[in-house]
């Protein structure tokens, strides 16, 4: 052997070697085997896709001896395989948030279903007609997890999703992605219209006031060495995991309330029955705590949820409809109420209740309305503009292009509304002082952005103004406007104003770009550049000078 073939050899076996990924035939052979590997930190085929393979395995249709497909066999090692996919789910505590998150529809269908089975619930059984409270408590909780996941889905279908970029075309793949497609929409298409059988069956849940059980790998164990026990240890009030009566109604109020939010869309009457569902899911998460459900609820989507149903739903209490901004803020929207929507937003500069992202909405809601003729809007977008900007910089955001497209003919009335946002916005007593120099700092940037020295004087002998900047920052201010002063009115052509934009958008692109490149005065600079990102947003414009 030569040296370097030795040298390789010696550094390949000094490398670590990765675990072999166990085969899930292989659970098959060794009983113990799936326990173990299901309490490692972090098992390689994690558990999910244990149940893919384990289901997909058993549900392989066979061909006989004529050549014939036929459906799955229901023999030994299928039943041990459907065996398995339930005891993995077991050990994720049947949680669907874990399961729809990972399992496609078709799987965790047939996952359900096959713990109806186990559970003892007759197939084709209709639901709505069972009597919950005189089922096994295992039978009933699996009667409750497929009801709820049957929901849950249906209101997950209904929301939009982006669409995954195929990759190379390749002829299996596509034909397997095909009948997965159409196998979901006809699982949908059953549970859609079941829909109103399971809302009944959750709500009649909502009256078992027990406590429930759901099988856990013991309990399934048990089952494979005796199925024929009827009354025994898996069927009794102490076998599974436990979950406790106010547990399974904080789960079902709040599926109830998705699925109730979801149908007032056609019907909005339903949002009554929505709100009522996610403010008792509120009160039970509150009562007992979070940490104590087995299952997960997202807190942060039922605080949204609770929020929308106070806005669509009418209150009888006056008083704490007057106190929810979203509510007002709907009433005004729908009523044209446009002065007292101006003044929640400016009154929630110093709150700052509305997040960021509804004022945004608010505002692009205004402007589709004002492009679609109504130009009494014009001036109700830049008050709400003008809010958005103030309370952005104030909480050391960027502020909008919007807002500078609005300002590019900046006027007395423009300056006043924007100098009364500003302060009413920050209270000087208690404001920090980064509040204060971040105020300070638009307004000063505000001036040296305005060419008319007239509303430069608004600005700067305002009370605001005079309180935020200090005595040399002021004078700084005044000898750089007196400067700048002159090259303004020696500029040989003002820049075509971002309204008054000629038919041939090209042209005067090619035309600003040219300004840009020979311009050297920072506010010309910025205006143009801000009437090229108003023609278009596909250009690079501050690679302009390699030209």
């Amino acid at each position: 052997m030569s040296a370097e073939a030795a040298d390789r050899e010696a550094a390949t076996s000094s490398r670590p070697c990765t675990p072999p990924q166990t085969s899930w035939f292989e659970f098959l052979l060794e009983e113990a085997l799936l326990e173990q590997h299901l309490q490692k930190a972090s098992p390689d085929p994690p558990p999910v896709q244990l149940i893919v393979q384990f289901l997909e395995q058993a549900s392989k249709p066979s061909v006989n001896e004529q050549n014939q497909v036929q459906p799955p066999p229901d023999n030994k090692r299928n039943r041990i395989l459907k065996l398995l996919a339930l005891k993995v789910a077991a050990h994720l505590k049947w949680d669907l948030d874990v399961l729809e998150k990972s399992l496609s529809v078709p799987v965790l269908n047939m996952l359900l279903n096959e713990l109806l089975c186990i559970s003892k619930v007759p197939p084709g059984t209709k639901h709505v007609d069972v009597d919950l409270s005189s089922l096994p408590p295992t039978t009933a909780m699996a009667i409750l997890l497929y009801n709820r996941w049957a929901i849950r889905t249906i209101v997950q279908s209904s929301f939009p999703v982006k669409q995954v970029k195929p990759g190379p075309p390749q002829l299996n793949v596509m034909n397997q992605m095909q009948q997965e497609k159409e196998l979901t929409e006809n699982i949908l298409k059953v549970l859609k219209e079941q829909a109103a059988d399971s809302i009944l069956v959750l709500e009649g849940a909502l009256k078992l006031n027990k406590d429930l059980y759901v099988h856990t790998i013991r309990t399934l164990d048990l089952l494979a060495m005796e199925p024929g026990m009827v009354n025994g240890e898996t069927e009794n009030s102490t076998a599974g995991l436990k979950i406790s009566a106010e547990e399974i109604q904080c789960q079902v109020c709040y599926d109830l309330g998705a699925i109730y939010f979801q149908q007032g869309s056609t019907n909005a009457a339903v949002h009554e029955n929505a709100k009522e569902k996610f403010f008792k899911t509120k009160e039970l998460i509150a009562k007992n705590g979070s940490s104590s459900l087995h299952f997960t609820i997202d807190e942060e989507r039922l605080a949204g949820y609770c929020q929308a149903c106070g806005v669509l739903t009418s209150s009888s209490d006056d008083a704490s409809q007057q106190a929810t901004p979203y509510s007002q803020i709907h009433s005004c929207m729908k009523s044209g109420n446009y002065q007292d929507l101006v003044k929640i937003f400016l009154e929630d500069n110093l709150t700052l209740s509305l997040p960021v992202q509804f004022r945004q909405s608010v505002l692009r809601e205004l402007f589709q309305k004002a492009q679609q003729g109504n130009d009494a809007l014009d001036e109700v977008c830049f008050k709400v503009c003008v809010c958005n900007t103030v309370c952005d910089v104030l909480q050391g955001r960027i502020i909008d292009i919007q807002f500078c497209q609005l300002f590019l003919k900046p006027n007395k009335e423009k300056i006043d509304f924007l100098l009364e946002v500003c302060s009413r916005s920050i209270n000087l007593e208690n404001a920090s002082e980064v509040l204060k120099r971040k105020m300070a700092a638009f307004l000063k940037n505000l001036c040296l952005g305005l060419e008319d020295l007239q509303l430069v004087f608004m600005i700067s002998s305002h009370e605001l103004f005079i309180k935020l900047l200090k005595d040399d920052e002021r004078k700084l201010l005044i000898d750089q406007m007196r400067k700048r002063s002159p090259r303004i009115n020696l500029c040989t052509k003002p820049v075509t104003s971002f309204y008054d934009i000629p038919a041939s958008a090209s042209v005067n692109i090619g035309q600003l770009e040219h300004q840009l490149i020979l311009s050297v005065d920072p506010w010309r600079i910025r205006q143009i550049l801000i009437e090229l990102h108003g023609m278009t947003s596909e250009r690079q414009f501050w690679t302009i000078s390699n030209k």
